[in-house]
């Protein structure tokens, strides 16, 4: 069981005892997926948790709108519960709606491999399985080569001391996650993979690519 799935199960149990005296409980609705903007590009990326990727890129100047959800697998409109188990294929991702006239999808490529470790196969950090591997989705072929050229450039820097594992894969579908799941990072600053696992992966792309960032609130 990984760190991530473990916390999440201590979470849920700790909000179910509080939706029993409030009478609410997590919102299991998916999310809804916004309609892209005139001029508005859309890229998707699988680099571990979702908590951890998903404010690395809400940060971003250009950057309209994260959604936490599911791709690369067989299984249509899947659970957390039922990717957490394996089986689908598919991987946590984010799907980013971006201005490409602000900010280019050879940054948003470079900020995906600095947030995350592209040489762990199907694990990042204390997250072990398939559904944690790294994978960049590509909608054009001009995409597909510029995803190939930044995983040469790094190979070659040997920023790594082992290469990189990203699969390069087309998209086919991406299927949001739940409500509750969404903006996680945000909504709960406390939680212990919020500020053991998510903050320093923010703080690493900060360090890293301070002029990108919008300013803080």
């Amino acid at each position: 069981m990984t760190m991530k799935r473990l916390l999440m199960m201590l979470w849920l149990a700790a909000a179910g005892a509080a939706s029993s005296r409030a009478q609410t409980s997590p919102d299991r609705r998916f999310a809804e997926l916004p309609k892209p903007q005139a001029g508005e590009a859309v890229a998707t990326f699988a680099g571990g948790s979702y908590w951890s990727t998903e404010p690395v890129f809400e940060r971003l100047k250009g950057v309209r709108a994260v959604v936490a959800g599911h791709a690369g697998g067989t299984v249509p409109s899947p659970t957390y519960e039922q990717v957490s188990r394996g089986g689908t294929g598919h991987a946590e991702c984010v799907q980013v709606y971006y201005n490409p006239t602000v900010i280019s999808y050879a940054r948003l490529l470079q900020v995906f491999f600095a947030q995350h470790n592209p040489t762990t196969l199907n694990r990042q950090g204390p997250d072990e399985g398939p559904e944690y591997r790294s994978v960049a989705f590509y909608r054009t072929p001009q995409e597909k080569q510029l995803i190939e050229a930044e995983i040469k450039r790094l190979n070659d820097s040997r920023r790594y001391p082992t290469r990189v594992v990203t699969q390069v894969v087309p998209f086919r579908a991406f299927y949001p996650a739940e409500r509750y799941l969404q903006n996680y990072f945000g909504n709960h600053p406390e939680h212990p993979y919020s500020r053991i696992v998510a903050a320093p992966r923010y703080q690493k792309v900060a360090q890293e690519f301070p002029e990108l960032l919008k300013p803080a609130p």
